[in-house]
């Protein structure tokens, strides 16, 4: 049996601050965000790949509407691979960005084997790692 990745969600405070940080500073591509800035779909996306997406849910769809009953942190962390060339970019986005770099870089084993990772919170808290191969 061979799966991927499809998507993770993240319930989120300020999508605006959300979008930013994971369209501008990490570099992903948008997904139906117009739609949703227009109504026309209830959340939008961040793109990872041709076939992962990061869905990004306002507080009118978290636990059934009830956003006092989400509780922090989402989860622990996930992990997003970039290839090496673009690594320095990134970490200049990150500076320019203000995020700071909680832990890294260091060596740490993943879905290809050794990388080299560091670990950023996005505007939510969510702990994201960074690597490259």
């Amino acid at each position: 049996m061979k799966l991927d990745l499809d998507h993770i969600v993240l319930a989120v405070r300020d999508m605006d601050a959300m979008l930013g940080f994971y369209l501008d500073v990490i570099g992903l591509a948008p997904h139906r965000v117009d739609e949703f800035r227009s109504g026309a779909a209830l959340f939008p996306c961040a793109r990872i790949s041709e076939s992962a997406l990061i869905d990004l849910l306002p507080p009118a769809l978290w636990d059934n509407g009830d956003a006092a009953a989400r509780t922090y942190p989402n989860l622990n962390h996930f992990c997003l691979a970039l290839e090496e060339a673009d690594w320095e970019p990134l970490l200049g986005r990150l500076d320019a960005a203000g995020v700071a770099i909680e832990a890294g870089p260091m060596t740490l084993s993943g879905a290809r084997g050794d990388g080299t990772s560091i670990y950023v919170r996005d505007p939510d808290g969510n702990r994201v790692e960074l690597r490259y191969y």
